[in-house]
C-alpha cells in the first residue's frame, strides 16, 4: 500500500511564481525530498524514488536547493579514510 500526501495551496501562487501547477508540485516534491536527505532521513535513492527520478538525476540537481550529495561529519569522514 501506498499513502498520499495532499497539500492545499492558493490558485495565485502559480501565477506568482509563474509556473504550471504540475511545474510547482514537481518542484515542491523535489524541495521535501531534497530536504530530508540533508536530515538524513531518507537515502538518496529513497529520496529519488519519492520525487520519480533516477537516483544520479536527483543527486545531480540538489545543488538547486543547497543541499551537499555528501554531507559527513568529521567522525564520519575519518571512519571513511580509514576504511578506504
Amino acid at each position: 500500500m501506498e499513502n498520499q500526501l495532499n497539500i492545499q495551496y492558493p490558485d495565485n501562487w502559480l501565477d506568482a511564481l509563474q509556473l504550471t501547477r504540475a511545474s510547482f508540485e514537481e518542484e515542491a516534491k523535489m524541495a521535501m525530498a531534497a530536504k530530508l536527505f540533508e536530515m538524513k532521513r531518507l537515502s538518496s535513492g529513497m529520496a529519488a524514488k519519492l520525487v520519480g527520478i533516477p537516483r544520479v538525476l536527483f543527486l545531480m540537481n540538489l545543488h538547486r536547493y543547497n543541499v551537499a550529495m555528501i554531507n559527513l561529519d568529521e567522525e564520519e569522514l575519518l571512519a571513511d579514510i580509514e576504511n578506504a
